[in-house]
């Protein structure tokens, strides 16, 4: 029988397999991490939320094209973990420790993205 993933176990797996870096993380698992989180945020009726999936979903078309553009992700990235940064003080307690180091290694990724850009 398969266990279920809780909102906050998938959270803290998301954020320790972002830990390794973004190129550690296979394409195909960070799509179908990014497309669990997408569905859930999109079905909460949480404006905020509704805005982190919108943003999930220029992150992925961005993933999936056919020339990568590393400033364009680094942007999308930044833009996530400022709205997720946000999100950490509404959401429940349990999450909001978890969500903040999220959204700090969303936007810790973003940079070095960003400043590939300047080499």
């Amino acid at each position: 029988m398969a266990t279920e993933t809780t909102g906050v176990d998938r959270l803290n797996e998301t954020v320790k397999a972002l830990q390794n870096g973004l190129t550690a993380l296979p394409l195909s698992a960070a799509m179908d991490n990014t497309e669990a989180w997408q569905q859930e945020f999109l079905q909460s009726g949480i404006p905020g939320l509704q805005d982190i999936a919108r943003e999930i979903g220029t992150l992925q078309s961005l993933l999936t094209a056919s020339k990568l553009n590393g400033p364009a992700i680094g942007s999308s990235l930044s833009l996530l973990g400022t709205q997720t940064n946000q999100h950490a003080f509404q959401a429940p307690a349990d999450q909001q420790k978890a969500l903040r180091a999220l959204g700090d290694l969303l936007l810790r990724l973003a940079g070095d993205l960003q400043a590939v850009k300047g080499k």
